[in-house]
């Protein structure tokens, strides 16, 4: 009998386009600009501009604020544990985008 099962995928896109200044991002985030200016003397979030009065950041950088916030407050890393989490968290994606590949591949 045929697995009649369906799925429904669903994705925002998020722009790079730096248009949040950082007051923007601290109203949107929650976040201090203390605890933000941080996360970019760290390397964590790359703002555009040289000058913090000059610093755009992209929706990209609201969506890695929350992120690098989870991981201090619920695992209670610092900026160097947060910088091994992102990256182990960014290699496991890319291992499992490529699993996905060679399962569809096996299939067929």
């Amino acid at each position: 009998m045929p697995d009649n099962k369906q799925f429904s995928l669903s994705c925002e896109v998020v722009s790079q386009t730096p248009e949040l200044t950082l007051d923007e991002l601290c109203r949107r985030s929650g976040l201090t600009s203390e605890k933000l200016t941080t996360y970019v003397e760290e390397g964590l979030i790359i703002p555009h501009g040289a000058e913090t009065t000059q610093w755009r950041f992209s929706r990209m950088c609201l969506i890695e604020a929350h992120k690098i916030s989870r991981l201090e407050r619920d695992l209670g890393l610092n900026p160097a544990g947060v910088t091994v989490a992102l990256e182990l968290s960014s290699q496991i994606k890319t291992l499992e985008a490529r699993l996905r590949y060679l399962e569809k591949d096996q299939i067929k």
